[in-house]
């Protein structure tokens, strides 16, 4: 299984969007909750991601995006094995 961190706020639709995917997955992730007014935090994500915006999602290190590249994933049916969702790995 991947290993998987999701930036998000609160109130963020796009990610609790992202959050409702992965959790019909049955995947784990780790949460990391940034405050709507915590800039430092965002600097933070910029540099990991690029993005100041949530949700982040990061697999196994690398940056896939937000909800929109996470669905796009879903939907072309190739987030499962990056997840590693039916797969023996």
């Amino acid at each position: 299984m991947a290993e998987i961190t999701v930036y998000t706020s609160d109130r963020c639709p796009y990610c609790m969007r992202a959050k409702s995917l992965l959790d019909g997955k049955g995947v784990p992730y780790e949460e990391i909750h940034i405050a709507l007014d915590d800039h430092e935090a965002r600097l933070r994500i910029h540099e990991i991601t690029g993005q100041m915006t949530v949700p982040q999602i990061i697999i196994d290190g690398t940056p896939v995006g937000g909800w929109t590249e996470l669905s796009a994933l879903e939907s072309a049916g190739e987030l499962d094995a990056l997840i590693g969702v039916g797969t023996s790995g």
